[in-house]
């Protein structure tokens, strides 16, 4: 009786032995599943630790859990930084990707957005349907920014001026009918530029001494003297001074050279006796 009983007690553990091995040897085996979106076990991206259905269950340090919705459930992902829409929360125990308000296109935490969405506009850190009183909506920047000066058609602020109304010319963010010293209006710019002035070189050395563009048979003449643009004036700027001078001079009269009888003699030297002709 005692050694069926022994023989019985072997069989059954020899059977729970047997059964064990093979759920080991075939979940060994058995693939993992894959998932859309999340690179499959732990040995990629910045996961930790991780599960074929959940994805991601801790990050690696320095990433930041996210979740992403695929279906009816969520999926964990490490990122080195969160997406547009999250901001990133760093605790000791993980670092982790927090939604931002419905409101927010973007936002530094969750009390503070910096973009908005359709619809809402950013007023210090909070976006909203509504500007306080003396702000107008601006559906470009989804921001609530100041009522322009009524000289201004287009502002940043209501101290900072863009483009001003017609008529008026803009410089440093104001507008004026007039613009103030050193400045002039362009009416091409609609703007008020600073003024340029002439400027120019040096004067040259004075030329020789002449009268009627000769240095010679006179006591009397005249020498000059010049110098070069550098800087053409604007419009308003200061004009060019003169450009050139002149002044009277006085040489010690001597008499010009004989030209006209050096010629004769030179022809009469050159041309050919009539005797050698024949």
């Amino acid at each position: 009786m005692q050694l069926q009983l022994i023989s019985f007690v072997l069989i059954i553990l020899h059977c729970m032995d047997y059964t064990g091995c093979q759920q080991h040897s075939s979940s060994r085996h058995r693939p993992n599943k894959q998932i859309s979106g999340v690179s499959s076990g732990c040995q990629q991206g910045g996961c930790l630790t991780c599960s074929d259905y959940n994805g991601c269950l801790s990050c690696k340090p320095r990433f930041f859990m996210h979740l992403e919705r695929i279906g009816m459930k969520q999926i964990g992902v490490c990122m080195t930084s969160c997406p547009p829409g999250f901001y990133d929360t760093r605790s000791r125990e993980r670092n982790t990707c927090t939604k931002c308000r419905l409101e927010c296109d973007s936002c530094f935490n969750k009390n503070f957005c910096t973009h908005c969405r359709a619809g809402f506009y950013l007023h210090l850190g909070k976006c909203q349907e509504n500007c306080p009183e003396g702000l107008v909506r601006s559906d470009t920047e989804r921001e609530c920014v100041p009522r322009c000066p009524a000289e201004c058609e287009v502002c940043v602020n209501s101290e900072t001026c863009t483009r001003c109304r017609p008529g008026l010319y803009q410089l440093s963010g104001r507008c004026h009918h007039v613009c103030p010293e050193d400045y002039e209006p362009s009416d091409i710019l609609m703007e008020c530029t600073p003024q340029v002035h002439c400027e120019v070189g040096e004067w040259s050395e004075w030329s020789p001494c002449s009268r009627s563009g000769k240095t010679c048979g006179f006591k009397r003449g005249q020498e000059t003297r010049t110098r070069q643009l550098i800087q053409s004036p604007s419009p308003f700027g200061n004009p060019c001074p003169g450009m050139s001078e002149t002044k009277e001079c006085l040489v010690k009269r001597r008499k010009c050279p004989d030209l006209f009888g050096f010629l004769n003699s030179k022809t009469a030297f050159s041309a050919p006796s009539k005797q050698g002709i024949a």
